[in-house]
């Protein structure tokens, strides 16, 4: 898990939205996160790998998962998350 993955977690759930990565890394820097486009499309690669984030709607936009919300509560560790291809 990167420091990333908690911003993005975090943005995604606080505002309760479904975003492609395009506009998920421009609204992220518009609230005054530094973070490159790169970035976020690799982070939510891997957030969902370890089912922290899902697609949704066939195109390429994401939104938390329950898990996500439990890993954001403190229910959940790193370690306990499992990882899918």
């Amino acid at each position: 898990m990167s420091l990333k993955d908690g911003l993005i977690l975090e943005f995604l759930a606080e505002h309760d939205l479904e975003l492609p990565p395009k506009p998920l890394y421009r609204n992220l820097n518009r609230h005054g996160h530094q973070i490159g486009y790169s970035t976020v499309r690799l982070r939510l690669s891997e957030l969902e790998k370890h089912g922290l984030v899902q697609e949704v709607g066939g195109g390429s936009y994401y939104e938390i998962t329950e898990t996500g919300h439990r890993y954001l509560e403190g229910e959940l560790t790193p370690d306990e998350l499992e990882v899918t291809d």
